[in-house]
């Protein structure tokens, strides 16, 4: 259940709020309000130019904000009816009674379902992602307070976060790591009934480390975080949760028990009894340890303690490449988990033997493999993604043939709520159902889409196109002036975008199965593209490559080259330190949308899902998604009519197929206006992509497959 407003700590604010708005930091500390356009309404009415230079930031706003602008809101009816209306909403939100879940199983206080990431991305202010694993997490957050869905997250606090990105004259990625300072940030000690932080005590080899309990509020929905950046730890201790994947692989091996093991001790040390676990990702595995521990320690044979595991815990897989599943040497499981067995050491063989695997190279301990082995449910995140992962762990079931092996398809989603624009939003209020927000995933609520005229979708694109360039042209104006970047830098930041232009764009993490530099193989061909005459076409780049990734540097690295060419005359830039801020211009405001992983590698990917719903346009490589939301009318498929073992005949053959798309397809529909100036071959595109990716692909939907599929079937 949720917290009662009570329990909020006080922000450290410079003066006292005045008594009629005595909740506003309580609405600033739930990021609630990220996806809520009252709520976000009344900090942009607050103080609009605040709003912006803080990066829509509500709790430096409250930290930074003259106590006179306050005074003014809270004289002003107008400003307060808004307030009232928004907390209103928040109050009914955290209550739990209405939405999908209370309606079709029941009012609240159920148990809750546990979810356990390595990441979540809620907000730019607290940057504990890396990318889409954390996009997927943080949504999954939010729709599930949307639709009265009892979840509690658990993940890790990182107190330095993941890395800011600087580029050097020369266009290299240079990682910058800082200490965040969390008072600026919606996020809260947990507390005890005593008022006293809770701390929970975790076995890492022969010592134990102190973990402290964070705290974020997502409307119901709360999510816990994990830090050992306390006190009484070792230095070498309190930097193990310091950042996202940061350090080697025994760093890793003593995260993976902080957040698995740990994660099971807070929710104890919380008094939160889930009846289901569900795991997103291999790095939470080690929650089954410490459960199974529990329950022999409780006096349960080791075979029904890993039936009942089995039947409470459901694990969704999101890697299709065998080297991205973390594994360790056996040697290094035991002496990392040696004060972790307790009751459950004379079965020490029996739980590893749950991990091990065989890669080719020599059999570890799998931490995917042992989420196979004990849980009831797992899901692969596309349909190609399921057939994938059915292959790659085929050994795991020997017994099945792969089609009937025991991995379903959950399909990504995102939050639209979330990543629609403003503009995108009211315009639909206007011609769809009133209460479509809540019915996302309905096809026919959708539908009302034929009813907006061509002429006010084209504008509302146009506005998001022109927000986009807006943000681009200031955010290089201030690197230009605050930070002292050449001019150069300028140059491929995208000062010379042209606002009327096709703008193309990329944004994902940079590494070498995402292909990113595809388009650039001919340079001279897509130099005539992009500089044809009277029908520009512009691509804008933005992505961080993994420290550890040298094959995803030097891609950011060519990009960047690119971006500086003469032969592109400004029509390529790089936007770069890419973060959640930065990705809500790029998917709202460019006109298509560029994927071109080296299939079969890209899982599912939902960069693209977020586009759709602004009414941007794919063109894109037919893996992940892709296969399921294509019909030929509503976006591209790049298809070369060669699936080739050979990565360089595979690559000549996608870029060429990319240029004839752009060449004979892309281009021609957008500039092909009629006498009203409207490209309606485009728009048409437009809204049928509108209206066959927005209930497909949306987090209500897979949330709504994952309690029918996943969730329901082991409750039973």
């Amino acid at each position: 259940m949720p917290l009662p407003p009570s329990d909020l700590a006080p922000l450290d604010l410079p003066s006292p709020i005045p008594a009629r708005l005595a909740r506003l930091p309580e609405l600033a500390c739930d990021v609630w309000w990220t996806w809520n356009w009252r709520a976000r309404e009344v900090f942009r009415r607050l103080d609009y130019p605040l709003w912006r230079q803080t990066a829509h930031n509500p709790v430096l706003m409250l930290q930074t904000m003259a106590p006179e602008r306050l005074e003014r809101a809270a004289a002003s009816r107008v400003f307060l009816e808004l307030y009232d209306e928004a907390l209103a909403e928040l109050d009914a939100a955290r209550r739990g009674d209405t939405g999908w879940w209370p309606a079709q199983h029941g009012g609240p206080g159920a148990p809750p379902i546990a979810y356990f990431s390595a990441e979540f991305a809620l907000h730019q202010s607290l940057p504990i992602y890396a990318g889409g694993l954390g996009v997927l997490a943080g949504d999954t957050c939010k729709q599930a307070s949307d639709m009265g869905l009892p979840l509690v997250g658990v993940g890790f606090m990182y107190p330095q976060g993941y890395l800011r990105q600087k580029l050097s004259a020369d266009g290299w990625q240079e990682e910058v790591y800082q200490q965040l300072d969390w008072s600026q940030a919606p996020i809260e000690r947990a507390a005890g009934e005593d008022g006293e932080p809770l701390v929970v005590s975790v076995p890492l080899n022969a010592r134990h480390v102190d973990v402290a309990i964070w705290q974020v509020r997502v409307g119901l929905t709360r999510l816990y975080l994990l830090d050992t950046d306390l006190e009484p730890n070792a230095p070498w201790d309190r930097e193990l949760t310091a950042r996202l994947y940061g350090g080697d692989r025994e760093t890793r091996i003593q995260q993976e028990i902080v957040l698995g093991v740990g994660g099971v001790l807070a929710l104890r040390r919380l008094r939160i009894a889930p009846v289901l676990w569900h795991l997103n990702e291999g790095h939470a595995a080690f929650v089954v340890l410490e459960r199974l521990r529990e329950h022999v320690e409780g006096g349960r044979g080791f075979d029904d303690a890993l039936e009942d595991v089995r039947g409470t815990t459901v694990f969704t897989t999101h890697t299709p490449v065998p080297a991205g599943h973390d594994q360790f040497p056996f040697q290094a499981i035991e002496t990392h988990l040696a004060g972790c067995w307790g009751a459950l050491a004379e079965h020490r063989e029996r739980f590893l033997a749950l991990g091990s695997w065989d890669s080719g190279a020599g059999t570890q301990f799998n931490m995917t493999a042992l989420a196979l082995r004990t849980a009831g449910r797992t899901n692969a995140v596309s349909a190609l993604h399921g057939i994938v992962t059915r292959e790659m762990w085929a050994n795991i079931w020997p017994d099945e043939a792969q089609v009937r092996a025991p991995v379903m398809s959950v399909t990504n989603g995102v939050h639209a709520s979330t990543w629609m624009a403003t503009d995108m939003a009211r315009l639909l209020d206007r011609y769809l159902a009133a209460d479509w927000r809540d019915r996302v995933d309905e096809a026919a609520v959708w539908a009302a889409l034929a009813e907006v005229p061509d002429a006010e979708l084209w504008t509302v694109r146009q506005l998001l196109r022109g927000h986009l360039f807006t943000f681009i042209r200031e955010r290089m104006r201030y690197r230009w002036r605050v930070d002292g970047v050449a001019a150069p830098r300028v140059v491929a930041g995208g000062i010379l975008l042209d606002p009327a232009a096709l703008t193309i764009g990329f944004a994902r993490r940079f590494t070498p199965y995402k292909r990113p530099d595809l388009v650039f193989r001919d340079p001279d061909r897509l130099a005539a593209i992009l500089n044809a005459t009277r029908q520009p076409v512009q691509l804008v780049f933005a992505g961080k490559a993994h420290p550890a990734d040298e094959g995803g540097r030097h891609a950011l690295q060519r990009v960047y080259r690119h971006a500086l060419d003469p032969r592109f005359a400004g029509r390529v830039a790089f936007v770069d330190d890419y973060d959640l801020h930065v990705a809500h211009f790029l998917v709202q405001g460019c006109d298509a949308w560029l994927n071109n992983p080296r299939r079969p590698l890209e899982a599912s990917g939902t960069s693209g899902m977020k586009a759709c719903v602004n009414g941007v346009l794919n063109i894109s490589i037919g893996d992940g998604w892709w296969p399921e939301a294509f019909d030929g009318t509503n976006g591209w498929l790049i298809d070369p009519g060669l699936a080739s073992d050979d990565a360089e005949a595979q690559d000549a053959a996608d870029a060429a197929a990319l240029y004839r798309l752009l060449e004979d397809e892309v281009v021609p529909a957008f500039y092909d206006r009629d006498e009203d100036g409207l490209p309606r071959r485009w728009i048409a595109m437009v809204r049928r992509a509108m209206t066959t990716v927005g209930p497909r692909f949306s987090t209500a939907r897979m949330l709504k497959d994952y309690v029918t599929q996943m969730y329901l079937p082991l409750l039973r």
